[in-house]
């Protein structure tokens, strides 16, 4: 039987200490829901806003889901009015298959998103509600609220989706967005991103989509400048692995509403 010195033993169980500590508090990847809802038009709208800040929110909140996003496109775009995208965080898919049923337990939820939850068949507050499911990058796990602190009627959100040729060149993206470190870049520019996450359930698969945020138009305008100019991105960029990964660019200009946590 090999006998290992005292102290080498105690230097061994510190480090396997340590190791398995940093392993345990490794962050965990987010899951993300993105609900688009299609409107009619203003007496939709202000049924669902009114939904939205009154009942779904207070009852995330009650929950423990904060930083739930809502967005409209911003006043220049034709969709405008016609569109509402909630931006939902999530623990886990567990969690967000079990809402529903949270959610009809929830007797203040139920009181105060009457209009919206009983609506009759022959007026709906919508049209149609498309949902996109996410889950986080593994170098972004979790969401970060913008620190930004212009009014949010002059904020820029842009929602940006880049979606693949196929599943591999798709993944290719990702993996330029973490090993390639096309994250960093954008954190080090300040970009204020609130997440970056690979689309699991969507209509425009295989993508991957972010968001990232600016105090206004010209705030965006400058640092996409600075990014283009960025030394580290024209190599990245240059790198022959990472070439020809995205068939289409689909980039939404929005605002936040003025109930939005985020």
């Amino acid at each position: 039987m090999i006998k290992f010195p005292k102290l080498n033993l105690i230097v061994t169980l510190f480090f396997l200490a340590v190791t398995l500590n940093a392993v345990a508090a490794k962050p965990k990847r987010e899951y993300y829901e993105i609900k688009m809802y299609q409107l009619k038009g203003p007496e939709q709208l202000a049924r669902v806003e009114s939904y939205l800040k009154d009942a779904y929110i207070p009852a995330m909140h009650r929950v423990g889901i904060k930083n739930i996003g809502v967005f409209m496109p911003v006043e220049s775009d034709t969709s405008a009015g016609k569109l509402i995208y909630v931006f939902t965080p999530l623990k886990s898919l567990d969690q967000l298959v079990s809402l529903p049923k949270t959610l009809e337990k929830d007797a203040a939820y139920l009181s105060a998103g009457k209009d919206y939850i009983d609506a009759e068949y022959k007026n709906p507050p919508y049209v149609r509600i498309k949902s996109t499911i996410l889950q986080a990058f593994e170098k972004a796990p979790m969401m970060k609220k913008p620190n930004l602190t212009s009014p949010k009627s002059e904020r820029i959100y842009e929602l940006r989706s880049y979606e693949g040729h196929t599943e591999k060149i798709y993944r290719n993206k990702v993996k330029m967005f973490n090993d390639g470190d096309e994250v960093g870049i954008f954190d080090r520019l300040g970009f204020n991103a609130v997440f970056y996450a690979e689309v699991i359930a969507g209509a425009t698969m295989p993508n991957l989509m972010y968001m990232t945020t600016f105090s206004d138009k010209a705030s965006r305008d400058a640092h996409w400048k600075s990014f283009g100019d960025d030394a580290q991105w024209g190599k990245v960029k240059s790198m022959p692995e990472y070439q020809n990964n995205v068939s289409k660019n689909v980039t939404l200009f929005l605002h936040p509403a003025e109930y939005s946590d985020i």
